[in-house]
This record gives C-alpha cells, structure tokens and sequence, in this order.
C-alpha cells in the first residue's frame, strides 16, 4: 500500500478533522484513508457529466437544459 504525506494544512483544517476522526471513534489516519477512498470511488463531476453525455448520445435523447428546467417548474405549480 502507498503512503501519501500532504503538507502545509492549515491548523485549523488539521483540527476540524482531528476533531471528525475522533467523532467517529477513528484515529485521524483511519478518518482520512476512509474519505479518500470513499472520493476515490464516487466518479468526479467532469466524469460523470461525460458518461451522462455519453449515454445521452446512444439513447439518442434529445430533452434540454430547458425541457427539464420548464418540467420541473411546472411540477412545482410555476408559470414557466
């Protein structure tokens, strides 16, 4: 397994998730190996937008921006 050191966090960053590790009944190494990993397996906004894209592009849909947009007003009761 790697070892990843990050430098220069600020004190009061360092604290905050100090103070969340040990809300969780972790040690501070615990708390932010669990975070990574759960970053590291949720896909980045970019990733996801591309697949949604992706996808949208074999389906063959053709709703907007503004079509969901427009729905959705309409669903709440608002003049769109």
């Amino acid at each position: 397994m790697a070892a990843i050191t990050i430098r220069n966090v600020p004190d009061r960053v360092r604290d905050e998730l100090a103070a969340r590790a040990a809300r969780s009944g972790r040690s501070l190494q615990e708390y932010l190996l669990g975070e990574l990993v759960r970053a590291a397996e949720k896909p980045s906004m970019d990733d996801w937008l591309a697949q949604a894209r992706a996808d949208a592009a074999v389906s063959g849909s053709t709703v907007t921006t503004a079509d969901i947009l427009s729905d959705l007003d309409q669903m709440r009761g608002r003049d769109a």
